[in-house]
């Protein structure tokens, strides 16, 4: 039902800052009817985790990405945000934003658990 559109990426030199967003492209579905997620993949790695946000607002996140990155939701704008700063180089990969409707759902960083995916945006940081 939900359709994701990412944006936000791009190059940055290490300890660099962007901001990642996720909106519904349909326009048709909002963002406060589910749990949402930020994941990332490197070449040759598996997808992993990097923060979820339920729809009371509690979070969850990857242990190297807690501190430094910050998942939020702007409800006016049904945009879903991931403000990422002090990036470092192994912080470079596609990033995914991902959805799962509310009932029942929770703040996880397992890919398993979300079956609404957006087609990721390129994330580069350099030395």
């Amino acid at each position: 039902q939900v359709q994701l559109a990412e944006s936000g990426g791009g190059s940055v030199q290490a300890g660099g800052s962007l901001r990642l967003s996720c909106a519904d492209s349909t326009f048709t579905s909002s963002l406060s009817d589910y749990c949402m997620g930020w994941f990332r993949q490197a070449p040759g790695k598996e997808r992993e985790g990097v923060a979820a946000i339920d729809t009371k607002g509690s979070t969850q996140y990857r242990n190297s990405a807690n501190g430094r990155f910050t998942i939020s939701k702007d409800g006016a704008k049904n945009t879903l945000y991931l403000q990422m700063n002090n990036l470092k180089l192994e912080d470079t990969a596609e990033y995914y934003c991902a959805a799962v409707s509310s009932w029942g759902c929770v703040a996880t960083i397992t890919p398993k658990f979300f079956n609404y995916w957006g087609q990721g945006t390129q994330v580069t940081v350099s030395s």
